[in-house]
């Protein structure tokens, strides 16, 4: 008898909880230097993440009478709360996270069928379903130390977190709007992108590279061992990184005054983590090696026509949820030739 599966499939001696742990540890350089930048709220967000994870696998194992262990041990549930996580604010409410993370696992991963079923990327579409729903809490984003002058300690993190304790500060204090919101509301205002940039908000801090470029330099660092071990494959980053910053030069070229440099687009915002842990997903993302390159590079533009004329500062999850729907198309059109094969 035929037995049928679906991917993701391994054709070595990697497995799919290797393959999650992995991708886990090459995040936590980036953990590292939020905790060091923005304070301990990210640390909170994600035990909230974990937790929450486990409940919804529990239950949604058990209601479609699947063995528990074997499914809550493939990790899979651990990398979408934690791609989740760094999405968000650090100082959001915790009901954020939690409603963010069940729905991901709810509506993009068990109502499919579970792992390998799901067409969608869980961690985006819960990202996005955030976006939407809560627009006022996601756009509230913790000012990284050298702006804010501190970050906040834990139990001032905590206790904001679960119970809307307030420090002995206003909020506008310890948040704000994120460079992306910054830039497109100054442009929707008549400034130019190269007075924005001058701005006390976009210096550079430290080696020349501000809060929010340091966190797109530790996901690099994480990316690159990725590529090293042959967790990733090549063609995401390079497809979605080498469309963006193509789209980014060949349009401040034509109006420096309205469109960003590279280094903006490249630095800011979620791109690094997007490039190497977000659309390198191995269910929802394109499968033969011609497709992961058009998948990239399609994520690539989409963000960048966000970025710079949606509503939407970043628009990296509505970018990645757009091509997840192309991919069956991809795939079909660009499967690799058959070994013998003869016209």
């Amino acid at each position: 008898m035929a037995t049928f599966s679906s991917s993701p499939f391994a054709h070595n001696n990697s497995s799919v909880q290797k393959i999650m742990l992995q991708v886990q540890l090459a995040a936590f350089p980036a953990l590292l230097a939020h905790i060091m930048l923005f304070g301990y709220g990210i640390v909170i967000q994600w035990f909230l993440a974990v937790a929450t994870a486990l409940l919804v696998e529990f239950v949604m194992i058990k209601l479609r009478d699947r063995p528990v262990m074997p499914n809550i041990t493939d990790f899979s549930a651990l990398i979408t709360v934690t791609g989740l996580v760094f999405c968000i604010p650090p100082e959001s409410p915790w009901w954020v996270i939690v409603t963010g993370c069940t729905f991901a696992l709810v509506f993009g991963k068990h109502l499919y069928g579970g792992l390998g079923y799901n067409p969608f990327n869980p961690a985006m579409l819960g990202y996005a379903f955030l976006l939407i729903s809560f627009p006022a809490e996601m756009t509230q984003w913790t000012l990284p130390k050298d702006l804010a002058g501190y970050t906040l300690s834990f139990w001032d993190s905590f206790n904001h977190i679960l119970f809307g304790v307030m420090p002995n500060m206003p909020i506008d204090s310890f948040t704000g709007a994120t460079p992306l919101s910054t830039l497109q509301t100054g442009l929707q205002q008549g400034l130019s992108s190269q007075d924005m940039l001058q701005a006390a908000y976009f210096e550079s801090s430290w080696l020349n590279l501000t809060a929010w470029g340091w966190i797109n330099v530790a996901f690099l660092i994480g990316g690159l061992w990725l590529l090293y071990t042959r967790t990733i494959r090549w063609q995401f980053p390079v497809g979605f990184l080498g469309t963006l910053a193509f789209m980014a030069w060949l349009f401040h070229m034509i109006n420096p005054a309205l469109y960003a440099p590279i280094s903006f687009h490249l630095l800011f915002g979620g791109t690094m983590l997007a490039a190497f842990f977000i659309i390198t997903d191995p269910v929802s993302s394109s499968t033969t090696p011609m497709g992961r390159l058009i998948y990239a590079a399609g994520i690539g533009i989409l963000v960048y026509v966000i970025r710079n004329w949606g509503a939407f500062p970043d628009g990296i999850a509505f970018a990645i949820l757009l091509m997840n729907i192309a991919v069956p198309m991809i795939d079909r059109y660009t499967q690799p030739r058959v070994v013998g094969h003869i016209r």
